[in-house]
This record gives C-alpha cells, structure tokens and sequence, in this order.
C-alpha cells in the first residue's frame, strides 16, 4: 500500500479546495470533507452566521465539543490509564527483578 503524498480537489460549500494526503488516507480525508461540508451548510441553513469564516468556527466548536462529548461519555480517562500502566510496569519490573535473582 502506497503512502505517497498526492493532492486532491475537494469541494466545501461549493468553495474548492486543494489538499494533500497520502494515498492510504484518501477515503478518511473525503470522509472528512463530506461531514465538515454537512455540519457547514447545516449551520448556515440553521442560523444567521454570516461569512464562510464565522460559518467555518463555528462548525470547528461544534465538532471540537461533539469529540469532547464522546471521550468525556465514554469514561475515558487518560490519567487513570497512565496510572494503571505505571502499576503494571512496576510490577514486571519488580517480577523480573526477582527473576534475575534465581539465575
């Protein structure tokens, strides 16, 4: 599978744009393309915001606090994660420490 860079045209309230992505990335880069182009034109169907640019900010806050939504809902917590894996190095360090001992 190529990873090679290419560009490709891509189209968001009818305003084209020109990006680079790898080859391996393109369907998750459309993918993308297609969700921002629907959370804009919904935004500016739903509200008064004028200007592509006041359009685009407010669609990046929306989805910025819909991935907030999903990690926070989820339960995920970073913290917590990096002290169970601080807990379960200290413990193969500790078991392997005692191992060495045997030989």
């Amino acid at each position: 599978m190529s990873t090679k860079a290419k560009t490709l045209d891509v189209s968001i309230m009818g305003r084209n744009y020109r990006v680079t992505c790898a080859d391996d990335e393109r369907e998750a880069l459309l993918a993308a393309v297609a969700y921002v182009d629907q959370k804009m034109t919904e935004i500016k169907a739903a509200s008064k915001v004028a200007g592509t640019e006041r359009i685009a900010v407010m669609t990046a806050l929306n989805i910025a606090n819909e991935l907030l939504s999903i990690k926070i809902g989820s339960g995920f917590d970073i913290a917590e994660l990096k002290r169970r894996m601080n807990l379960v190095q200290s413990k193969l360090d500790q078991a392997l420490s005692q191992q060495d001992s045997l030989f």
